[in-house]
């Protein structure tokens, strides 16, 4: 709204105006108005691919830092990961006919025995957000379950989440199956959710412990970054 209580038509706005006021309506959970806004964009002949990473990746990055200092907090982000949804609606069968790059595929589950989902949710919105597939398979996750969506869906990434000190050792339980079946060095496995830690995570097997959904962004991109040097590496 303008200071004189009048609607900002978003219209008027050059590409550059309209795209930082896409990224303060997506930091202030403004679903509408950012699905407006990436219409506007599609309209003026952006490509799909420019709409998500120049609009909601970057805005959505923005609102990562300001989790990650403190600055907001859980209910905020979901409401800006929720406005964000409103422009991915609009742009991922967009995405899906241009073939556009993703940054990378993650499969994600709360673990057997646990149903605790908010910081699931969180970590997922904020992957999509940052250019991310995620494949979210729920919570009580067991390790068929983990399994079958692996084979499924090929990601880069595994992440297992638990609020329970009573369910965390089930991470284990996957992990080591993976190794059984031979599968482990395939996937990047992140572990993440209140009781856990770093010593917890390097003790089960887990490339990386993420203490919140901003550093589990930040964690997977770097990464994922090596896991695709690994890979072309060894195709050399």
């Amino acid at each position: 709204m303008s200071d004189g209580g009048e609607e900002l038509d978003l219209r008027e706005l050059d590409d550059g105006e309209l795209v930082r006021q896409i990224q303060d309506d997506l930091y202030d959970g403004l679903q509408e108005e950012v699905a407006e806004g990436v219409n506007i964009l599609l309209e003026r002949g952006w490509e799909p691919y420019r709409v998500l990473t120049e609009a909601l990746v970057e805005g959505m990055r923005i609102v990562g830092v300001d989790f990650r200092d403190g600055i907001l907090f859980v209910p905020e982000v979901l409401l800006a990961a929720n406005a964000m949804k409103g422009g991915m609606a609009i742009l991922r069968p967009l995405l899906a006919e241009t073939g556009a790059p993703t940054v990378g595929k993650m499969v994600i589950g709360t673990v057997k025995g646990d149903i605790h989902d908010i910081g699931k949710n969180l970590v997922s919105m904020m992957m999509e957000g940052a250019g991310f597939e995620v494949i979210d398979i729920g919570i009580n996750c067991d390790v068929d379950k983990y399994l079958a969506a692996l084979e499924e869906h090929r990601p880069e990434i595994l992440g297992m989440s638990a609020l329970l000190t009573t369910t965390m050792p089930y991470m284990k339980v996957v992990i080591d199956t993976m190794v059984e079946h031979g599968i482990r060095d395939d996937y990047i496995v992140l572990v993440g959710g209140a009781p856990l830690n770093e010593a917890f995570a390097e003790a089960i097997g887990a490339d990386a412990y993420c203490r919140d959904a901003s550093v589990a962004v930040e964690t997977a991109k770097t990464l994922i970054a090596r896991h695709h040097n690994r890979l072309v590496g060894a195709r050399a």
